[in-house]
């Protein structure tokens, strides 16, 4: 369990640099009510991350067991894949993803939970993390309670660094403007180096693979 921690906090480490995340809860402290707007809506986002996680983890325990016996079709599919994974890597060093509008309706702390859900979608890319740590998770020997258990808490710890918007808005108010728009500007900064480098490396390593099955007639892994 000590070893699964240590790797789980290693992937949350690249998982949190979701500047789109930021960026949308910059923009609920700006609101008329945000402390509400903006715990609600990283409630929405940590809920809907949560059961996301869960239903990936049983697509992802079927496709493992597709994938102990693959077939040519499954080559295609990793090289389509690989090729799409490229694609986004140079688009992603052009833009990071939706962000949100000054002309965006009023928000409420209803809609902003959902807002917060649907922010998942939006930062998709960043996701990738993601897919790591729920493997790990289910490559480790634990049963279905602890590994739910697991699942929530990495969500916890996950939400816990965006805390910093809110707690910088009731400590110093609207002297936190420019600081969080700092800090924006330097997470976009951040991860417009680093996705393109996590979905080029994957890209890169699907396409290797399914070239090896199709060239030499093995794949490399």
């Amino acid at each position: 369990m000590v070893e699964l921690a240590g790797t789980l906090f290693a992937i949350l480490l690249t998982d949190v640099v979701n500047p789109v995340l930021f960026a949308f809860m910059v923009y609920a402290v700006g609101t008329d009510r945000p402390l509400l707007n903006s715990f609600s809506l990283l409630l929405g986002h940590t809920t809907a991350y949560f059961v996301a996680g869960v239903v990936l983890a049983i697509w992802l325990e079927s496709l493992t067991e597709r994938l102990a016996n693959p077939e040519p079709y499954d080559f295609g599919v990793s090289l389509i894949l690989g090729v799409v994974l490229l694609w986004f890597a140079l688009r992603s060093r052009e833009d990071t993803g939706k962000r949100p509008d000054d002309k965006e309706p009023p928000l409420t702390p209803v809609a902003s939970f959902f807002f917060g859900a649907v922010v998942n979608f939006i930062g998709i890319p960043f996701a990738l993390p993601y897919f790591a740590a729920l493997n790990e998770i289910m490559k480790a020997d634990l049963s279905a309670a602890q590994g739910y258990a697991v699942l929530m808490a990495y969500n916890v710890a996950y939400a816990l660094p965006f805390l910093v918007v809110p707690i910088l808005r009731l400590t110093m108010g609207e002297g936190s403007r420019d600081l969080l728009d700092r800090l924006n500007s330097k997470l976009d900064r951040v991860s417009g180096v680093l996705m393109p480098f996590l979905l080029a490396a994957l890209g890169v390593a699907l396409v290797a693979n399914a070239t090896s099955f199709f060239v030499r007639g093995e794949p490399l892994f």
